[in-house]
Formats: structure tokens, sequence, C-alpha cells
């Protein structure tokens, strides 16, 4: 039987919950702000329990932590160091964040499926860099069509028509940082004069 009490109870200990969480991890609220796209003043609201927390408010957070929902609104574990990386399914692939923490790069591993797809470039805000740690990847950007192989890196501003997956000889894995406009790293292979180079 359903008991408010309980209920209430659980969703008191949410708002120091999610400031404990905050601190630890080093971040400001404006920080958390950025990551979520929720105001400062509703996220203070929220951790001093001002604001009733809400699946509108959580989940973001939630992603932006990188951590499941229910570790928000119940008992989170203690003393276990470990980061519980949880693949999901995006567009075929299976992918694996690394960040635990918002920031400007976040950063993935990636399993591409062996297939031959048709690429059907597209843009956003952004920057992307990726490095393959197997197989080959083909990479069409703008006007240029390449392929990388273990080794080799790519990096591109994501506002330029692009996409990347295997050749479909096989399956393929990669390290992947995105980051926010103006976002970069250095790498061996990126586009230049002559476009993205493979060796």
């Amino acid at each position: 039987m359903h008991d408010p009490a309980t209920t209430t109870r659980a969703l008191s200990e949410v708002g120091p919950r999610l400031r404990r969480l905050r601190t630890d991890r080093g971040l400001t609220l404006a920080a958390l702000s950025e990551a979520t796209g929720i105001s400062r003043s509703t996220l203070s609201r929220l951790e001093s329990g001002q604001r009733r927390p809400s699946l509108e408010l959580l989940l973001p957070i939630s992603q932006a932590h990188q951590i499941p929902l229910d570790e928000l609104v119940g008992a989170p574990e203690v003393g276990d160091p470990r980061v519980r990386l949880r693949p999901r399914r995006v567009h075929g692939s299976t992918v694996v964040p690394l960040t635990t923490v918002p920031g400007p790069l976040q950063a993935f591993k990636m399993v591409l499926p062996a297939r031959r797809s048709t690429p059907e470039p597209r843009t956003h805000e952004g920057y992307e860099w990726f490095y393959v740690l197997s197989g080959r990847v083909r990479l069409v950007l703008a006007d240029h069509d390449v392929v990388l192989t273990a080794g080799e890196a790519a990096e591109f501003d994501t506002r330029l028509p692009h996409w990347f997956g295997t050749d479909g000889e096989g399956p393929a894995e990669i390290l992947s940082l995105f980051g926010r406009q103006g976002e970069r790293v250095h790498v061996r292979a990126r586009p230049g004069k002559g476009g993205p180079r493979g060796h």
C-alpha cells in the first residue's frame, strides 16, 4: 500500500542528495545550469528543498551527471568507486559514455556495426574528434570521403555536413570526443587545405 509519508520523506532527501552530488564533482550551479538548461535559481531552490522535484527537472540533471534517475531519488551506493558505464544504442551503434561529469568536452567509446550504409550527412553545433581503435571507419565530410584505420584520427567542425560509419568490411571501434563550438583537440589527421588525411 502506498505510504504518503514515505513518499514525502523520499522527496525531501532529493535536494540534499543533488547538492552533494554536484559539490562532490566540483560543479558550480552555473556549470550545471549550462549543462541542463535549468536556471541557477531553480537548481538552488531544488537543492534547498524549496522546489518540489519533478521528472521534468530530474531527468536532465541525471543525464548531465550520467547516472540513472533512480540514484537521484533513491539511496545512492556508498563506498563503490567504480564508474558504472551503461551502453546505449544510437542509430544502430553501441555508445558507451566515458565522461561522468558535465563539461565542455564529452568522451564516448563507440562500436560501429559491420554494414554498408548510405551516408546521410548532417550538421549541428560543435566540434568532434575521434580515434580509430580497430576496424575501418569511413568518414564523409563535406566534399571529402576517406577511410581511416586503427591508429588514425580525425577532427572536424560539426557545422560541416558529416557522416561516419564502417566501410562494410567489418565492425569498428572508436574513441570520440565531442565539444562545444571552439573546443579543439590536437590530432594526427584533420581537415585542412586538402581535407582529412588518411595514411
